[in-house]
């Protein structure tokens, strides 16, 4: 399979919402509850400073995708903030560290000094061993911090590394 990261377009929308949607209702990595729509999704991925899928190159299949935006504002807006998010079906595959990797970039060309990650769950495993591998550091725990679909509270830790 070879893989190309790029900017997303209207036609990626579909999917994207598809695969965001996936992650939210899994309920045990990102902090949103409420999933998208085909109007939510158009406006959540055109507010973002950058948006980008993973495409099949050889079928056109979306495979996975990232958003990129500050993470705060004024003295703290050279900081950066993402999300990925990988199809259920094609994880596995190292598509999250070309998205990961592809986001550095961006984070860069667009002005960004330090990516940050606000929540990483503890048992996000396959992501924390990514971060790490790719030069992350770990800022400590937040007992509690997340609360998993099922009703459970589940540590968060937080990561950052200098663009």
């Amino acid at each position: 399979m070879h893989v190309i990261v790029r900017a997303y377009t209207e036609a990626d929308l579909d999917a994207m919402n598809r695969i965001w949607n996936e992650v939210v209702e899994d309920g045990t990595a990102f902090p949103q509850e409420e999933k998208l729509t085909e109007e939510t999704g158009r406006a959540f991925f055109a507010e973002q400073t950058y948006a980008a899928v993973a495409e099949d190159a050889d079928t056109g299949e979306i495979l996975g995708l990232y958003i990129l935006h500050p993470n705060n504002i004024g003295r703290c807006g050279h900081i950066c903030n993402a999300s990925y998010a990988v199809s259920a079906f094609r994880r596995g595959l190292h598509i999250g560290e070309l998205l990961v990797r592809d986001c550095l970039e961006q984070g860069r060309r667009f002005g960004f000094r330090v990516l940050q990650f606000n929540a990483v769950v503890a048992g996000n495993i396959h992501a924390r061993h990514l971060y790490e591998r790719l030069g992350f550091v770990q800022l400590g725990v937040i007992p509690g911090g997340f609360r998993r679909k099922d009703g459970i509270y589940e540590d968060i830790c937080p990561y950052y590394r200098e663009l």
